[in-house]
Parts: C-alpha cells; sequence; structure tokens
C-alpha cells in the first residue's frame, strides 16, 4: 500500500471526530493538573517495559500523583528502568514490578495475588500490551499461522485474562474504576497489509462494550493512540505526523475521572478535544457515535 503520496495529516484528519485535534499534550489533559489529580488511586499498567507503557502511562500517573502503579510485562530488567524513572518524577509513588506474561492464565492470575497482597486492590487498568508480528505487508495468504496467533494469545486472551481479574479484584461490584484498552485504527476499517494485528486488537476494542453495560461503576474506553514513534511503527507510516507519548498519557489520566463516564463503552482517538467531545456529551450519549456497528439497511420495510 502506498501512502508516499498522502499529506502528512492524513491520518490526524481521516477520523476527525472535534472540530479542535492535537499532535501533543494541551493544558486540558495535563496530568499535573490539580484537577486531575489521582491521588489514593492504585493503576495497572500492561505493556510497561516499553513503548506507551513507558513513555507515555507510567510518566503520566506519576505526575499524577498515585499512590501505587503496578507495571506488568515480560522482561524484567526493562520494567526496573521504568521503575526508576517513575522516581524521577514522584518518589513517593509505591511501585510494584511484576514480569508475566499476560497469556499464561496461571502467571496472571499470580500477578493478582501480588497486587491484592500489595494494594488490596487497583482502581485503574491500562490494558497496553500487545504484538504486532505480521511484519509489513504480510497479507493473509501469506501470514505464518504461528505468528498470526501469537497476536490473538497477547492482544485478545491476554487482555480478556486481564480484564477478567482487574474487575474480579475489585470489592463491591458499586467501586468505581476505569478500564481502558489500547486499540488501533486499524481495528475499526482493518488493514489488509496487517491482518492479524488489525483483528486482534479488534478484539480487545469489542471488549469495552460487553464491560459496560453490565458494569456502570466501570468506566471502560477503547483508545485509539494514534501514530507514535515506537518500533510497532512501520517504515511506510513514519512520514506522517505522529502524537506523542504526553498526549497519550494525559488523555488516559483524563479518562479515570468521572468526567468522562459519558465515554463507557465506546472508542476515541487520542487526536480528539476533551472539552469538544464534553460539549457533545448528550449527542454522544443518546446515539451509537464511537461505536463498531454494522452500515447497511436492514428490516422487511425497506422492500415494502
Amino acid at each position: 500500500m502506498d501512502f508516499s503520496k498522502l499529506p502528512t495529516n492524513f491520518f490526524l484528519t481521516l477520523f476527525q471526530y472535534t472540530k479542535d485535534v492535537h499532535s501533543d499534550q494541551y493544558p486540558a489533559v495535563d496530568p499535573t493538573r490539580e484537577d486531575l489529580s489521582l491521588a489514593g488511586k492504585v493503576v495497572i499498567v500492561t505493556g510497561a517495559s516499553r513503548g506507551l507503557g513507558a513513555k507515555a502511562f507510567a510518566p503520566a500517573f506519576a505526575k499524577a500523583g498515585v499512590r501505587g502503579l503496578v507495571l506488568i510485562a515480560t522482561n524484567s530488567e526493562a520494567l526496573k528502568n521504568v521503575e526508576h524513572e517513575v522516581y524521577k518524577i514522584n518518589s513517593e509513588i509505591q511501585t510494584l514490578a511484576i514480569p508475566t506474561d499476560i497469556s499464561d492464565g496461571q502467571a496472571v492470575a499470580s500477578a493478582f495475588e501480588k497486587i491484592k497482597a500489595t494494594f488490596v486492590h487497583a482502581d485503574i487498568l491500562i490494558n497496553n500490551a500487545g504484538v504486532n508480528s505480521d511484519g509489513e505487508g504480510a497479507i493473509i495468504s501469506q501470514a505464518d499461522p504461528e505468528r498470526w496467533w501469537r497476536q490473538f494469545e497477547v492482544n485478545g486472551k491476554g487482555t480478556f485474562l486481564v480484564t477478567r481479574s482487574f474487575i474480579n479484584q475489585l470489592p463491591t461490584r458499586e467501586t468505581p474504576a476505569t478500564i481502558i484498552n489500547l486499540t488501533t485504527g486499524a481495528a475499526w476499517k482493518g488493514n489488509p497489509m496487517m491482518p492479524g494485528y488489525s483483528v486482534s486488537k479488534l478484539v480487545a476494542q469489542q471488549l469495552i462494550p460487553a464491560i459496560a453495560p453490565v458494569h456502570p461503576n466501570i468506566t471502560a474506553v477503547a483508545l485509539h493512540p494514534g501514530l507514535l514513534d515506537t518500533d510497532m511503527l512501520p517504515q511506510s507510516m513514519r512520514h506522517f505526523d505522529r502524537e506523542t507519548p504526553e498526549l497519550v498519557g494525559g488523555l488516559a489520566v483524563w479518562l479515570s475521572h468521572p468526567h468522562a463516564h459519558f465515554l463507557s463503552g465506546r472508542v476515541i482517538a487520542s487526536q480528539w478535544d476533551v472539552n469538544d467531545l464534553l460539549a457533545r456529551k448528550l449527542e454522544i450519549q443518546s446515539g451509537a457515535d464511537l461505536t463498531i456497528d454494522i452500515v447497511g439497511k436492514f428490516g422487511p420495510g425497506q422492500f415494502a
């Protein structure tokens, strides 16, 4: 797929839903704001050893003053480095690094036992862990079955296992909580050049409308972070405008407050202005905006 002739802001405007859009952090999502403080809260970040986990979410929640930060990934040495960076930002945070393969049910259960022993329970879950092993230009007829399935093991099953354990560790069904699942614009429309990644991330995205209606105490949102300078960004996409980790991390902090509950069950993009979203709150709540659905004319009336 040739992206070279597209304007650099193509993906910034492709799914533009709000009048104002952003590529970098702006005042409304600055995690150091007093009204965005998350003092007393405990946050779990999966995929915390690199990428958005290390550069966006861990720093943002540290700046928001959380009480505890649980860092989950498979690389124990990299997790130690992230802990070190967190303490530079806020030395009062209690961190808990747990090397875990989230696709392993026993490993996830063990991780949550450690979380319970240390913090009793967590309040916020960032399902950031994910893999893209398609390779650039890996159309489905050429995909390796094992590499294809590994994406579903992590992006689908792993996200489910962590989410299930997180919900079950909440003290009551009324305890307020937040779940943010990282998705991708490729899951919204599909990407024939990354079919395994696109479809497996759709699994994580569609867990959100499965949570929101039956757990009204939880703000459950799928978040498309945009294009970021990580090792998962294909070379062919690197000439486009990219979002910063600070934008995505600050938005996650903003989503962890009661004002964002109207977005529960829905999917948003990091570029969208949160004040514009708030201005459209009634419109969003009353319709099917920001949900995945089938397009077409249905029902017998069309044949009358």
